[in-house]
Order: structure tokens, then C-alpha cells, then sequence
């Protein structure tokens, strides 16, 4: 089965390059556009490499250009000829499609340019959060491109001012409580990062963070004066939705249908739960790490022992060129942006084998749901995070031979997979040696499942962000700040919080079908490797070239 699986993943890129070179060739002249276009998002798995000396450009007249672009991209693809393509073109095509109907999905649905103030937070600050990430030090270049983003900022906030002419008040509220500390912030970063940079750029970058705050502060203030004006309505709409799950995601239901798949999931993830905690009765709680330096120091025992649980339980391979997953304290110049997004360094295609990095705070019983987690036990974080998770994932990913594969990124595999690791690695005994661990892992699955009641109902109007944020804090429960977050990103993103979840019961469908159909040859190993090394690619497709079964591909033309 293991030379089943290579084989099958060499015919797949000799294939790509023999029948459909015009594929792949328009793939690889999308992905150089998309690396410049794409929007930065607070989300890490979507992140791309920028070309050296990229600002991001969202002036009105650049956003015309996106729009005929991907037009111009979408009409290409659909003139491709097909003939001679095999099972693994025709799903390279589909994700291109996928790939290129986003695009059009985000500038003319979700409209984030034209309706959401804090768009244009990611878009400045959002910018430089991502090269703040990698740890030192801090090269000529790395700072140059740092210095170049910051001195984009007040031309970005002044296309802002242009484009927001369906500002959504929701949005703007939250963009206003987001800058409301940001002069002190900013001073903070600037101070502590100052002296890592290369001495002959500290001054210009001093400057840089100096005009950027004010400006930030400016729109902060025109957001004040705006939202009186602006709409309170942001939902997408059903029909909206329902076409995203179809033709972005690759997911074949609807949303009346993702509903109930979370609902039962939910009722699931309460009576196991509920089961646990009985089964620890009498047990000790969990501590936190009396430290930062213990809890780095725990992890650093964790990531290899569970790289070497993937081997010894027959999960998963594990490269030996793979990069491990480690913790770090957060650094002072970072503390203060910490807001802007996750803060890891999950690395990219051009470091692989490089260590990823997730920074940590000072542990404390008072932290957020998931920083709290960790500051129990590393292990359910690493796990979704780190191996088998996102990083381990999108590094097999970045390392695949087909080009289409390493460089589409879509949440509802990618989030699927790392969900699915959390408790397929409990179902396999890892958190045993502790078990108020698996009480985590089954918040979590609480959590999860929550959320796509959540992501749908906002998109299609039936909550408000407030409604959104009061559930997810009384019925997981969580805490409030972590819970109105959750919501916003949800209301300003619709589909990403569904993925976690419905990824997570598509993969495993896909193991169940598998097993099915191939009985005494069937390898869960094997099959996940394959899984894995495809990691970005929605869970129909891969049932699709896998097993052979177009059940679910009629759902989706």
C-alpha cells in the first residue's frame, strides 16, 4: 500500500507536466499574481511570501484591476482543452477554478474594500505583523521591506477613506475599539524593536512607525465621525453562502445541511464531554507551567515525543528533513501587535526543514481559552498547530511535486486536518498519561462544532455579531473578549469557522469509504500520508481521485 500511495503521487505530477501543461503553466502565472494581490487576513494558514519590495496597493484604481484580472484568469482556465486529462488534471483544475472564483468571491460578496473599516488595519499593520513573526535576526533585507510597509500606511488609509462607501458600522466599531490604544502600542513596538534592526535603517524606521501612528490615529478619528453613517446590515445572504460552499470551498452541502452536521456534532462533543469528566472525578485539576521557561522547556520534550507517537502507533511518516515545532516567549517588540493575529511562524515554501515558532505568554490561570490550554499542557496546540498539524501539514504540502497543490490554500482542509488530528490522536492514547488533557480536546470539539452555527447564521443574517459572541461565551463556555473576537472574525470573513468542523467529518467519511472499498488492503498510515502530502486540497476532491467516487462531485458543477 505504501508503493501504492508514491506511485500514485508520481503519475500524479508526471501526469500534471505531460497532459496538461497549459494547466499549470496559467496556475503558476495566478499564483505570482495572487502573491501580490491576496489580501492579508489575521488567519496564519493562508499567509503567502511577498516579493521583495511589495506594499500592498488597494488604491480604487488597483481594485478595478483585480476584478479584470481574475475575469481575465477565470476565462483562460475555461478555455483549456481537457482531452487526454486524468482524474489528478481534472482536480488541479477544479482548485484553480476554486482559486480564481475566491478572488471574485472576496472583491464582489464580501466585499471587505468597500465595507469593512478594519480591512484596512490588516492591510497596513497586518503587512508588518508578518515579518515581525520570524524570530531574529533582523537582516538588511527583512528590515527594508519592514520600513517599505509602514511608509505605505498613510497612502492604504487614505484609499481606505475612498473606498468605504458601504461602510458596515459592526466593523467600524470594531476597527475604532481595535486603534483605540495604538499610539502606545506602536511607541512600544517601535522602542523594542528599534535597536534589532541594522543601525544605518534605525532612524528611517523610527520615522516610519512615527507617521504611521498618527495617520492610524487619524482614521480612527474619521471612523468616529463615519459611523453614524454607515449600515449595520453585513450579512452576505443565504444564496451567497450556499454558492461560496459550492464553488470557493469545494464542500458539497448546503448550509442548511452544514447546520445540522454541526448541531449533531455539538450534542456529540457534550455528552463526551460529559463522559470524561466523570471518568476523571476525584481527579486533581490542571496546574498551569509555574513558568514560561517550563512550559517552552515541556514543549520541547512534547513535539518530539509525539513525532515519535505518529511512528510507533502506525499514523503517519515522518520526513527526516521536517523542521520542528517550538515555543518561544513573546518578544517585546511583538507583545504589543499580538492582536494582529495568530502569533506563530508556521515558515513557508522556501524554508523548508526550518523550525516554526509559536510564541507564548507568561503562563496564568487568567489567559485566554487557548492560550490557557497550553499553558496546561502544550500538547492539544502543538497537535492542531504544529505536528501533525498546520505546520507539519503545509510543509508535506509545500513540498509536493504539483504546483497547483503546494501553493491553494483553502481552511476547510487545512482546518479539517488539524481538528481531525486533535481527536484522532486522542482515540490513539496520547493524552492518557493525562487524562484532564482530553477534557481540552473535548472543549474544544465544543468549540468547533459551535462555531458553524455561528458562521452560518451570521452570514445569512439570523444573528448579530452580538448574538454570535453571547453564544460562543454561555455555551462552550469561554470567555467573553476571546468569544466577541471569534464572532467579528466570523462576520467579517463568513466560511472560515465552518471548516474546522465539516472538514473534520469529511475526512472521516473519506477514511470510512476507504476502508469500505479496500477491506483487508486498507492502510489508515498509508491513506494518511496521502491526505497529508495533499493537504490543501478540499476532502472531495481527494475522494474523488482516491476512491474514484463522483457521488459528491455532481454537487458541486
Amino acid at each position: 500500500m505504501k508503493l501504492f500511495f508514491a506511485a500514485l503521487l508520481l503519475v500524479a505530477s508526471q501526469t500534471a507536466t505531460a497532459a496538461a501543461p497549459n494547466l499549470h503553466s496559467l496556475a503558476k502565472e495566478f499564483f505570482a499574481w495572487r502573491a501580490v494581490q491576496q489580501p492579508t487576513t489575521h488567519d496564519d494558514v493562508n499567509r503567502v511570501e511577498r516579493p521583495d519590495g511589495w506594499i500592498p496597493d488597494w488604491s480604487p484604481k488597483a481594485i478595478a484591476e483585480y476584478d479584470a484580472k481574475q475575469r481575465e484568469f477565470m476565462r483562460r482556465l475555461s478555455a483549456l482543452n481537457n482531452s487526454g486529462w486524468t482524474i489528478s488534471d481534472s482536480v488541479d483544475f477544479l482548485l484553480l477554478r476554486s482559486a480564481i472564483a475566491r478572488v471574485d468571491y472576496e472583491l464582489s460578496v464580501v466585499r471587505s474594500a468597500r465595507r469593512n473599516p478594519a480591512f484596512y488595519i490588516d492591510q497596513t499593520l497586518g503587512t508588518v505583523f508578518g515579518l515581525i513573526l520570524q524570530p531574529p535576526p533582523f537582516s538588511e533585507s527583512r528590515s527594508r521591506n519592514i520600513i517599505l510597509r509602514l511608509e505605505s500606511i498613510p497612502t492604504t488609509l487614505q484609499h481606505a477613506r475612498t473606498n468605504l462607501t458601504e461602510g458596515v458600522a459592526p466593523f467600524a466599531s470594531l476597527a475604532i475599539e481595535d486603534l483605540s490604544k495604538i499610539e502606545s502600542q506602536l511607541e512600544t513596538f517601535s522602542k523594542e524593536l528599534v535597536p534589532l534592526l541594522p543601525s544605518s535603517q534605525q532612524k528611517r524606521f523610527a520615522a516610519a512607525v512615527k507617521k504611521g501612528s498618527e495617520e492610524l490615529v487619524k482614521y480612527r478619528e474619521w471612523l468616529k465621525k463615519e459611523l453614524p453613517k454607515m449600515r449595520g446590515s453585513f450579512a452576505i445572504g443565504k444564496e451567497a453562502y450556499d454558492r461560496y460552499l459550492k464553488m470557493m470551498a469545494l464542500m458539497p452541502y448546503t448550509s442548511d445541511e452544514i447546520l445540522r452536521m454541526g448541531r449533531i456534532e455539538w450534542e456529540r462533543s457534550v455528552a463526551f464531554d460529559h463522559y470524561e469528566k466523570l471518568r476523571n472525578k476525584g481527579l486533581p485539576p490542571l496546574e498551569v507551567f509555574p513558568s514560561a521557561t517550563a512550559q517552552i522547556e515541556k514543549e520541547k520534550q512534547d513535539e518530539p515525543d509525539i513525532r515519535k507517537f505518529l511512528i510507533e502507533k502506525d499514523i503517519l511518516d515522518v520526513p527526516k528533513w521536517m523542521g520542528h515545532y517550538s515555543n518561544l516567549k513573546m518578544p517585546s517588540y511583538l507583545d504589543p501587535l499580538r492582536w494582529l493575529g495568530v502569533t506563530d511562524d508556521l515558515t513557508s515554501p522556501t524554508r523548508l526543514g526550518q523550525t516554526s515558532i509559536s510564541y507564548i505568554l507568561d503562563p496564568s490561570p487568567n489567559l485566554p481559552f487557548f492560550r490557557l490550554s497550553t499553558a496546561q499542557d502544550s500538547r492539544p496546540i502543538v497537535v492542531h498547530e504544529g505536528v501533525p498539524g498546520h505546520f507539519f501539514q503545509l510543509a508535506l504540502s509545500w513540498a509536493n511535486p504539483d504546483t497547483i497543490r503546494q501553493h491553494y490554500v483553502d481552511s476547510g482542509p487545512i482546518e479539517g486536518i488539524g481538528f481531525y488530528a486533535e481527536e484522532m490522536m486522542l482515540q490513539h492514547g496520547l493524552f492518557d498519561d493525562k487524562p484532564r488533557t482530553r477534557e481540552i480536546i473535548y472543549r474544544f470539539m465544543r468549540l468547533r462544532a459551535l462555531r458553524v452555527d455561528v458562521d452560518v447564521k451570521l452570514a445569512r443574517g439570523d444573528y448579530s455579531m452580538d448574538d454570535g459572541a453571547r453564544y460562543l461565551s454561555q455555551t462552550v463556555p469561554m470567555d467573553e473578549a476571546t468569544a466577541r473576537q471569534e464572532a467579528a472574525d466570523f462576520a467579517a470573513g463568513p466560511g472560515q469557522a465552518i471548516t474546522y468542523q465539516i472538514g473534520k467529518i469529511q475526512i472521516i467519511k473519506l477514511i470510512a469509504d476507504a476502508k469500505m472499498q479496500l477491506k483487508d488492503e486498507f492502510s489508515l498510515r498509508a491513506l494518511h500520508n496521502y491526505i497529508w502530502i495533499n493537504g490543501n486540497v478540499p476532502i472531495a476532491l481527494l475522494r474523488w481521485e482516491f476512491l474514484g467516487m463522483r457521488d459528491e462531485l455532481v454537487r458541486l458543477w
